[in-house]
């Protein structure tokens, strides 16, 4: 019977705790938004890095960098603030699920692009082909219209 009060006060205190702020906002929080922003283009960032490794060693680019600078921010604010809400799982969560949507649009946006760029390729590289077939017809008749 003990064993199960204790329990009982012990699961209504985690239960309790998962609502309460285990940190204060830092001064230099960054904003909700900007943060997203942030996280989307470090994960943009990330990739490029692990696919592009040569040209990023290659022109001494360090990614992290690059995007803190875009975005006005240093590393202490961004690492304080994402410690700041990820003391707060559902905040958190709603950050990285925009982040996620985001991404996601992204990638949507650039298959877009790319599939109107094969397009205009295809029609392109289609009436060269069609211009060198009548080039070659045109030929033909004309050494087929001399008389001997």
């Amino acid at each position: 019977m003990m064993i199960r009060k204790l329990l009982f006060i012990l699961i209504s205190i985690m239960i309790a705790s998962c609502g309460e702020k285990l940190m204060e906002a830092p001064e230099n929080i960054i904003p909700k938004e900007k943060m997203i922003e942030v996280l989307s283009d470090m994960a943009i960032a990330n990739s490029a890095k692990n696919s592009n490794v040569t040209i990023i060693r290659d022109n001494e680019i360090d990614p992290t960098a690059f995007v803190f600078k875009k975005h006005g921010i240093d590393s202490v604010s961004f690492v304080a603030s994402d410690r700041y809400y990820a003391s707060l799982p559902s905040e958190y969560e709603s950050i990285y699920t925009a982040v996620e949507l985001r991404l996601t649009e992204k990638k949507q946006e650039l298959e877009d692009a790319k599939a109107v760029s094969d397009s205009l390729l295809r029609i392109e590289m289609e009436a060269k082909r069609k211009l060198k077939d009548s080039t070659k017809v045109k030929t033909k008749v004309r050494m087929g219209d001399s008389l001997p």
